[in-house]
């Protein structure tokens, strides 16, 4: 089923906006955009609607959108809400007792991380991880806390993207995604909580720190 024309501008605006290509504190009008994404104003302002909720840029009126920045702050909070709302996720997930079968993408996911560090191709490194996080919080069986998870997604994603080649290789990582996949497997649910929250705290850890190090919250 083919993309709507409000479908496509989110796509590529997030795109521009991942890329770089649409830089952080820079100012677009809708005019603009529209003509950089050969379509009317309309999809373009319904776009813009929907990655402002994201976090992504802001509307101003009669100023068109800014792009904005990547906020140490802002990942402080998201990684707090994370931690928390991904740490129930896994819990709901351990008390289900799914089958090897329906844990599979789960366990996929992982053996991608590895395959990925082994080959220090940290960029399908970061794609596995994503679908890790992803499954999940769908195996959770929470569709409100899905939709919050998936809100936030973008802003991590952008730090993650910024941050990525200048972190430490995320052996770490692959290890505690284990760990979180071999208790939800024998359905221990404190231990899947435990490990995952310790994950995500650690991840926010290094993200604001290199945010802040290198100073990439005010690009």
């Amino acid at each position: 089923m083919p993309l709507s024309s409000s479908q496509r501008a989110i796509h590529e605006l997030r795109q521009l906006i991942f890329s770089g290509e649409l830089a952080a504190g820079s100012d677009h009008l809708e005019s603009e955009l529209a003509d950089r994404l050969q379509m009317s104003r309309t999809p373009v302002r319904e776009a813009a609607l929907t990655l402002e909720t994201q976090g992504l840029l802001t509307l101003r009126p009669r100023k068109g959108v800014r792009i904005l920045p990547v906020s140490a702050d802002d990942m402080r909070e998201i990684y707090d809400v994370l931690t928390e709302l991904e740490g129930l996720a896994a819990e709901r997930a351990a008390e289900a007792g799914y089958s090897d079968a329906a844990l599979a993408d789960l366990g996929q996911s992982i053996a991608d991380m590895d395959r990925a560090i082994d080959d220090q191709e940290l960029d399908a490194w970061a794609q596995a991880d994503e679908r890790f996080h992803t499954e999940l919080v769908r195996l959770g069986q929470n569709s409100r806390l899905t939709s919050i998870v998936a809100m936030m997604s973008d802003q991590v994603r952008r730090a993650r993207a910024m941050t990525l080649f200048i972190r430490p290789l995320p052996t770490k990582s692959n290890d505690d995604h284990r760990g979180v996949f071999d208790a939800i497997k024998r359905g221990d649910v404190t231990e899947a909580g435990r490990i995952h929250r310790a994950h995500r705290a650690q991840a926010k850890r290094i993200i604001v720190d290199l945010l802040e190090k290198h100073r990439l919250h005010l690009l």
